[in-house]
Parts: C-alpha cells; sequence; structure tokens
C-alpha cells in the first residue's frame, strides 16, 4: 500500500460502533474512499458478520484494505484470517501496527475499541496504511503463507533453500569469538569518576532518595565498600564494574559482594555474563550487561546478536547505546530498527531493555526523538548517559525524557552529572526512578551537609 488515497471497508459490531465513525470522519479527510459495511447503531450484534464482510471485501479486491472493530479486536482478527487471501492482525499500539505491514504485510487491520482510545486509534490507522512490506525476506515469508511452505512436513520441517538470502547458521563458540572480537575491537576507554560521596558514606540521603520515589541506585565497588551499604538499602544497588580493563579476578569479587550484600544487580561487560551469571545463580541477584558500548555504532543486527548471546548466557537486563550517529543524521528509521532489534531480543528472553541515549550529544530535539523512537519500540527503560562520554544527565534532560515517556509503562534512569542534593530531588521529582553516576549515586558536599534523617 501506499500512503495515497485507497480504497477502504471499514466494519464494526455494537462495541466498535462510536468509534468507526471517528475513524471514517478521520479516513475521509484524508482523501480515501470508505466503504462501511456496517453496524448501523449500538444495538447488540455478531461481531463475526461484519469481519467476515470487512474480510471478504479485501479479499475480492473491492477494497485495498479493511479495518474492523470490536470491542478486543481479537475475535474479529480470528474471524477474518478463515477468508482465503486476508492477512489480518491486531494492533494495540503504534509498534505493533508498523510490525503487522513491515513483516507480515496485513491487509486487514483489526482493532480493540476497549483497549485504545480514538487519539490512539487515528495514529495506529495512519501508520499501518503508511507502512510497507518492501524487505525481500519478509516478502518471501508471507508468501509462504498462502502456498503452504511454512508447514510442518515428516518429523522436520526443513526450509527452502533461497538463492539470494544465505542462511548462516552460527555454533556457540563463533558467537563467542564474534562478541569478544567486537569488544576488543571498541578498545580502551576512560572514564572519570565522580568525586562525590557516596552510597555507603550517606546511606540516610539514599533512604530519602527512595522515598521520593527512586527505584533503583547505581553503586561501584571502589568508591562503594559494601560493607558500609546498609542492607535496607541493598536491593535498591547495581553493583557495576564496565572498565575495559576489568579482570576475571575483579568480577568475581563484585559477584561475590552482590551476594553477600543480596544487591539488586551486577552490571559487567558482556564477555563476563556467562562467569557472573554462573556465580549468582541460585540468588536473588540479577545479571545486567550492555551492547554497543560504549559508542553504540554497531549495526542493529550485531547488537540483536549480542543482546540475545547475553540473555542465552543468563543476562537478565540489556543496557544498549543506541546509533547515535544515525540519530543525529536524522535517519530514525534505522535507529528505530536499531532498538527494535534489540528490544524483541529482549523480549523474547523475558529481559528488560534500557536505552542509552548519551544525552550530552544531543540537542533536545534529538534526546525527545530518541525517547519517542524508543517507545515505539517498546523498550523498558530510557537511560541518559554511558559514564564514558563528555557528561552525564542533567535536571533538563530527566525532564524532558519523563515528559515523553510517561504514560508507556516505560521509566528513566538518570546516569551520571548529579551534581547537587537539589538537582538529585529534582530529577527524581522530573521522572527518574534510577540514579547512578561513574562512583555511585553521586552525592555532593551540599547531600552530605543536608544528612536527611532516615
Amino acid at each position: 500500500m501506499s500512503p495515497s488515497s485507497r480504497r477502504i471497508v471499514i466494519g464494526a459490531d455494537h462495541g466498535g460502533f462510536d468509534l468507526k465513525a471517528v475513524l471514517i470522519e478521520h479516513l475521509a479527510a484524508a482523501g480515501h474512499r470508505i466503504e462501511d459495511v456496517g453496524t448501523t447503531s449500538r444495538e447488540a450484534v455478531d461481531y463475526p458478520v461484519f469481519a467476515r464482510a470487512v474480510a471478504e471485501a479485501v479479499a475480492s479486491g473491492r477494497a485495498e484494505a479493511g479495518i474492523m472493530i470490536d470491542g478486543a479486536g481479537i475475535g474479529s482478527s480470528m474471524v477474518a484470517n478463515k477468508v482465503p487471501g486476508v492477512r489480518a492482525a491486531l494492533a494495540y499500539d503504534l509498534s505493533s501496527a508498523r510490525n503487522s505491514r513491515e513483516h507480515n504485510a496485513a491487509n486487514v487491520l483489526t482493532l480493540g475499541a476497549s483497549l485504545i482510545g480514538t487519539g490512539l486509534a487515528r495514529q495506529i490507522v495512519d501508520v499501518w496504511l503508511a507502512t510497507e512490506c518492501v524487505e525481500p525476506r519478509h516478502l518471501k515469508r508471507v508468501a509462504m503463507f498462502a502456498d503452504g511452505a511454512g508447514a510442518p512436513s515428516g518429523p522436520r520441517a526443513v526450509p527452502p533453500t533461497v538463492e539470494q538470502e544465505p542462511v548462516m547458521l552460527l555454533s556457540d563458540s563463533d558467537i563467542d569469538r564474534v562478541v569478544q572480537r567486537l569488544h576488543q575491537m571498541i578498545g580502551s576507554v576512560a572514564g572519570a569518576a565522580s568525586n562525590g560521596p557516596c552510597v555507603g558514606s550517606c546511606p540516610d540521603t539514599a533512604r530519602h532518595f527512595i522515598r521520593l520515589g527512586a527505584t533503583g541506585l547505581t553503586s561501584v565497588g571502589e568508591a562503594d565498600p559494601p560493607g558500609q551499604i546498609p542492607a535496607d538499602l541493598a536491593r535498591y544497588i547495581d553493583h557495576t564494574l564496565l572498565k575495559p580493563d576489568s579482570t576475571e579476578e575483579q568480577v568475581r569479587q563484585l559477584c561475590a559482594e552482590a551476594r553477600e550484600y543480596s544487591f539488586r544487580s551486577v552490571c559487567i561487560n558482556p564477555t563476563w555474563v556467562v562467569l557472573a551469571s554462573g556465580l549468582l545463580r541460585g540468588s536473588d541477584v540479577l545479571t545486567c550487561t550492555v551492547v554497543g558500548f560504549p559508542l553504540g555504532a554497531n549495526e542493529p543486527e550485531i547488537k540483536a546478536l549480542e543482546a540475545r548471546r547475553a540473555i542465552r548466557g543468563g543476562a537478565r537486563e540489556i543496557d544498549m547505546v543506541l546509533n547515535i550517529g544515525a540519530l543525529k543524521s536524522g535517519d530514525d528509521t534505522l535507529v528505530l530498527r536499531d532498538i527494535r532489534a534489540v528490544v524483541e531480543a529482549c523480549r523474547d528472553g523475558s529481559a528488560v531493555c534500557k536505552v542509552i541515549l548519551e544525552t550530552a550529544l544531543l540537542t533536545d530535539d534529538e534526546k525527545r526523538r530518541a525517547c519517542e523512537l524508543a517507545r515505539t519500540a517498546r523498550a523498558n527503560f530510557v537511560k541518559t548517559s554511558t559514564g564514558f562520554s563528555s557528561g552525564g544527565a542533567t535536571v533538563a534532560d530527566v525532564a524532558l525524557m519523563a515528559g515523553v515517556v510517561r504514560g508507556a509503562g516505560m521509566e528513566v534512569k538518570a546516569s551520571g552529572g548529579i551534581k547537587s542534593y537539589s538537582d538529585a530531588k529534582a530529577m527524581i521529582a522530573a521522572g527518574a526512578t534510577r540514579l547512578g553516576a561513574s562512583a555511585s549515586i553521586a552525592i555532593v558536599q551540599e547531600a552530605v551537609a543536608t544528612r536527611v534523617s532516615a
């Protein structure tokens, strides 16, 4: 489909009647030719009647696209897909709408009127109509819907050979070598440690941040000796070691400390994931690692490979650096593909995905676009910084980021750049739920002087 004028058939049951009217007006204003197959009132009816009418109009060629609305959208999708030639998909956000077209060439869209509002419904329809399925690998798979090539044959189905798209099979050892080589190529990048007081030296202030709404803090063992961190704060701590010259002995010590003090997680470079997850097995401590770190310049497929390999090795949180250069070049399509590749790997592996923007290198417009893209890709967090660039978080950055992702079920991590007690409070008030810096939560002299009581 192209986003230009086209013939669209639309239908609804009584639960989708009001939303149907809104969408008809919206589509007509955009120049599309609309055929309404009912229902014509809020009187209770059976949605399969109208879902089949929409599907048959598309299958016959009378309409180029179909839209069907009921309460949840699920039943109508099932009915429509019974009609040969129809590829119906339920969409509940912009990501699922785009994916259903880009990957599956859906020609019927089903919506749940009880799940989405009119504003989101308009956006879903616009994105769905504007998205094309053009990638040869996706088109090949869509063709398999009709010819049955995807059906099992015998004890094991062997996919047909496609000359233009060779399949590369990698063993675990191959993947290990690729990932380790990627991280060797990154080289040594120096990060400046904060000189401010830390969780261990300011436990009362840390508790106050938690009461304000912070759900996580970052601690680096060198600045925060674990024995100085009170037990009631331990479950809020991500115990972190990301220096390029970290040794196996240091990682083992980090994990031992995390087990002993029941920290929330350890955050280490990918080469240590298997070791760390093995050392932490049987404990409540999560394994977190980084992807595309710290430059963000790897291809999306490589980042997805890193993430999947790390999750397979035991990682449960993935902090990815988005493609900063692509974002600054205005290539939002590539940035979205970059984030989505890792998000999909995380969702497949039941892991949390945090998207690091590296805000010190971005304009406000770029930060806003990055957050919108992370939201569209359905990431769990947006995070300000790697700690290896020219700066960290600011209150303004956190407020901007929280404003974009608020309402999407996403969280914001403010990493680095916490200059004062008042800044930290403002960051949490603006929407940050995790705080971090290269040496701890970076509570400086003002926070020490204040010494807020527990």
